[in-house]
């Protein structure tokens, strides 16, 4: 499998599960402004849509879209516990967990990032991002490690991946203690550190 990722980006979360999966895979880093490879091959070519996560499979197949990217790497590498059984209600639970981080939260950065956006905007969005996170630090609050209770689960790295985003845009994770240990803890999982030095955010 190759993986198409940006570093940082939404992409970091199934190269996170990719590794937490124990899956044999490469990355190819993706400059999102050019939509070109560090080999310079177009990237809409693999992704017509032009953006990171790009799974290409060993059949030639490619998966976009992050949360579907990682719930088939989590059904791919069953045995990793990943995410919970198709057609259970837990699996339901894990759906609603990455669509809420996908179009909540993923979204509300949006703005953050573009450089474009009025101030009052971007001020919009971080009292948008704010109100995401006391939602997690809601579900977060009755002592539970992981976003579905005691295992790590997919949507645990779309959620750090994304909060992680607090840093560059000026958010402190302070106001929510619960959030901001659980994104610590997570840190500490080798599969993320492996994940980050290799996309060169943290030190090797």
């Amino acid at each position: 499998m190759k993986l198409y990722y940006a570093p940082g980006a939404c992409s970091l979360s199934p190269h996170i599960s990719l590794r937490e999966a124990g899956a044999d895979f490469e990355i190819v880093k993706v400059d999102t402004k050019t939509h070109l490879t560090e080999a310079g091959a177009d990237f809409k070519a693999i992704n017509p849509k032009g953006y990171v996560p790009a799974l290409v499979l060993e059949s030639g197949d490619v998966v976009t879209e992050g949360a579907a990217v990682v719930q088939y790497i989590a059904d791919r590498f069953p045995e990793a516990k990943l995410a919970p059984a198709n057609g259970t209600l837990e699996r339901t639970r894990l759906q609603e967990q990455l669509n809420f981080i996908s179009s909540e939260l993923h979204k509300a950065f949006a703005p953050l990032f573009n450089g474009a956006a009025s101030p009052e905007a971007k001020e919009a969005a971080k009292a948008q991002v704010a109100k995401r996170f006391g939602n997690v630090e809601s579900l977060l609050a009755d002592g539970r490690h992981y976003l579905l209770g005691a295992d790590f689960s997919v949507a645990d790295a779309y959620l750090f991946t994304v909060v992680n985003w607090s840093g560059a845009t000026g958010i402190s994770l302070s106001p929510w203690p619960h959030l901001e240990a659980y994104v610590q803890r997570i840190a500490e999982r080798p599969a993320v550190r492996a994940a980050m030095q290799s996309e060169g955010l943290i030190a090797a």
